[in-house]
């Protein structure tokens, strides 16, 4: 799994206050947890872009005042009209111990369903996993070149080593939808239909009798 680099201040007041202040001067308040002792920092925010805005996931090396915690984000928040980040949540990782995260998926190849006329379906885009950091894929591949119409990849069809998906095993990642057009191309050809007997010619009326 890639790693980035994060440096922050220790936070001098945690009231909302200061995390107002913080935010006025583009910073970030977080937190690390998970350790002996709950970290309370603020950073860049412009730190965040290679963390956040990325399709995969990642181990943060942070820097706080010379001390150097390896942590994963857990938790992020954003202002609801602008969007911008207000708040990180970081879980610092123990050596031995499992870490739970969220991991993206990748498809690779086309569908053979597609190609017959169905409807791809990414349904699940992140997986929750939990695992030693070790273990933990940067990113969840998944093959689906013989995913045919009707058809689903399933946790249960996804193999990690050492690495346990926190779903149920027949959850839907991705399937394949049937579409109008797919239904209309697996409908059989209308037999012709056979040639209507010709009717039988009528029997010649009986002569009249003569007078």
């Amino acid at each position: 799994m890639r790693t980035v680099s994060l440096s922050g201040s220790l936070r001098t007041n945690v009231g909302s206050k200061d995390a107002a202040e913080l935010r006025a001067k583009g910073h970030v308040p977080c937190v690390i947890y998970g350790g002996k002792e709950q970290i309370h920092f603020h950073a860049d925010e412009r730190q965040f872009k290679p963390i956040i805005f990325t399709p995969e996931a990642c181990v943060v090396n942070i820097n706080v005042e010379g001390n150097e915690y390896q942590a994963i984000l857990q938790a992020s928040q954003y202002h609801k009209l602008t969007d911008k980040l207000i708040h990180a949540d970081f879980l610092e990782l123990q050596e031995g111990k499992p870490a739970t995260m969220q991991i993206p998926v990748k498809l690779h190849g086309q569908a053979q369903g597609v190609k017959d006329g169905g409807q791809l379906a990414l349904n699940l885009r992140k997986l929750k996993v939990t695992g030693l950091i070790s273990k933990i894929p940067q990113y969840i591949d998944i093959n689906i070149e013989n995913l045919k119409i009707g058809k689903s990849v399933t946790p249960s069809d996804i193999k990690l080593e050492g690495v346990t998906l926190n779903h149920p095993s027949n959850i839907s990642i991705v399937s394949v939808l049937t579409t109008r057009k797919a239904v209309e191309e697996e409908k059989p050809a209308a037999a012709t239909p056979a040639a209507a007997a010709a009717p039988a010619a009528a029997a010649p009326a009986a002569a009249a009798p003569k007078k």
